[in-house]
């Protein structure tokens, strides 16, 4: 199938504005989270804990997203969890304080993390034979352009009125991508099956010769959201603890996500080519060097051209991740299989901010948080290199997205 479908890229656009508001969620913490701590007088670890809680609920999210599509159309279940998302993301602006911030965010969770993996699965199923994992980082480019969003809203809105302002962008999903969702998004020809809950639709994933390769990706996972949830919430804070501005510091996280969307692409286009293994691992390595410099580098031309290579080798390498974890489960797992890598993935990003933030109460604000990533990214290339799953059959017969049709295998 050609990637000039429109079907196929009405699919990429829905999915990845969607995926956009996780990023979202995530780049507004950080952008408010000084505005936060002095406003409710909370300390470092305190602010790691309050970054950490919404990933408890992706997590929860994510696991589910196998057993939800199985009893409902995943088109279904994406409007939902948008829905769902949107109201508690907004609610977080009437937050009285840090406990009910904390609680909603976590709702709020719910829905981003089962959003992800249902819509990697609608594009790996929409996307071409050799185009996949391409197609599959436009897609997820929303994470990252999400990001920028957030960012550029903090900038805008914080000044001239507040914090709150930030969250309150979260409810715009309910006027435009929910109607996209129900009604331009391409529906599926299958019909779902109960399969169980979330434990049952785990067990195609330890089926033999899966078994090493869920545990790698897994460990990948939680390597690369590590990073992307670590730094994504602190570094405008260290960037600011290190002498430089509150617009100087949020350019920073701006170019650490403008960097994942065009390093993703490149990545997505050269893993089509050479395949996914090696350029995860090298990109992982690259995100090492980049975010390692900033423990010892002080210019900042040459922090800001940093910024943009760790975002690549953070937020990048995890969209990639993703793609490749989509593409290698049958079909019939796939929802599943990303779903737990996700979820496994969200362990890391619970313990990314909470870790960040001991480190940084301990004193380590100029050094500790970026040797920590760097540490986390060279184990996540050391593992990358090891992981080799089992070749599948190419695709016959049609897609189950309508209008978008899938060439037998020669």
């Amino acid at each position: 199938m050609s990637t000039d479908n429109p079907a196929l890229w009405r699919t990429v656009l829905i999915c990845g504005a969607a995926v956009a508001f996780d990023g979202y969620d995530l780049v507004a913490y950080g952008t408010t989270l000084s505005e936060l701590r002095a406003e409710w007088g909370i300390s470092a670890t305190q602010a790691g804990l309050l970054g950490s809680a919404p990933l408890i609920g992706m997590l929860l999210g994510s696991i589910s997203a196998g057993a939800l599509t199985s009893r409902w159309s995943r088109n279904t279940v994406l409007a939902a969890c948008v829905t769902w998302f949107s109201i508690f993301m907004a609610a977080c602006a009437l937050a009285p304080g840090p406990g009910w911030f904390l609680a909603l965010r976590f709702l709020s969770g719910l829905g981003l993390g089962a959003t992800l993996p249902i819509a990697a699965a609608i594009t790996q199923q929409a996307a071409p034979a050799g185009r996949r994992n391409l197609v599959y980082v436009i897609m997820q480019s929303g994470f990252p352009l999400g990001g920028v969003a957030a960012a550029l809203a903090g900038m805008v809105l914080i000044p001239n009125f507040s914090w709150h302002a930030v969250y309150l962008m979260g409810a715009l999903p309910l006027i435009t991508i929910l109607p996209a969702i129900l009604f331009w998004l391409p529906r599926e020809k299958s019909t779902p099956t109960e399969l169980g809950g979330a434990m049952q639709a785990l067990a195609p994933l330890f089926a033999p010769g899966w078994r090493v390769v869920t545990l790698l990706f897994w460990a990948l996972a939680f390597c690369a959201m590590l990073f992307v949830y670590g730094a994504n919430t602190w570094l405008p804070a260290l960037m600011r603890e290190n002498g430089h501005g509150v617009t100087s510091s949020l350019v920073f996280l701006l170019t650490f996500n403008l960097g994942a969307i065009v390093g993703g692409v490149l990545a997505g286009w050269l893993a089509d080519r050479f395949g996914s293994r090696p350029v995860v691992a090298a990109s992982f390595l690259l995100g090492a060097v980049a975010v390692g410099a900033f423990a010892f580098l002080r210019g900042e031309s040459t922090l800001l051209l940093c910024a943009a290579l760790a975002g690549y080798g953070a937020v990048g390498t995890q969209t990639l991740i993703n793609s490749w974890a989509t593409a290698a489960y049958p079909e019939a797992a796939r929802v599943a299989g990303v779903g737990w890598a996700l979820g496994a993935g969200r362990l890391g990003g619970i313990l990314g901010p909470t870790l960040t933030g001991m480190v940084i109460a301990l004193g380590f604000t100029q050094t500790g948080p970026f040797l920590l990533f760097c540490v986390v990214a060279v184990v996540g290339a050391v593992l990358a290199s090891g992981l080799r799953p089992p070749k599948q059959p190419a695709a016959v017969g049609s897609s189950p997205v309508v209008g978008i049709p899938v060439p037998a295998a020669h």
